[in-house]
């Protein structure tokens, strides 16, 4: 997901309404739904105007590169330590 949000608010707190609310709408409101259960971290990386064209191009064909294993490590990494 590529968003743009003001300085002014907390990541955190924006992250826990948009869990909350996709998870109340998925449960709640469709149908034939596995319940939607969100892992417990999350990661987030900061990027300039310059690179918005070039991150939304990449999230859109993000099957595409986990499918052919060209993935970028600085959208994708993740912590090995918090695997379990």
């Amino acid at each position: 997901m590529v968003v743009s949000i003001p300085p002014t608010l907390l990541i955190a707190d924006w992250i826990g309404k948009l869990k909350g609310a996709s998870s109340h709408y998925v449960n709640g409101e469709l149908v034939n739904r596995k319940l939607l259960d969100w892992q417990t971290g999350y990661g987030v990386v900061s990027f300039g105007t310059k690179d918005l064209k070039w991150v939304i191009e990449y999230v859109r064909n993000q099957k595409e590169h986990h499918t052919k294993g060209t993935t970028i490590d600085r959208l994708e990494k993740t912590d090995d330590e918090e695997k379990s």
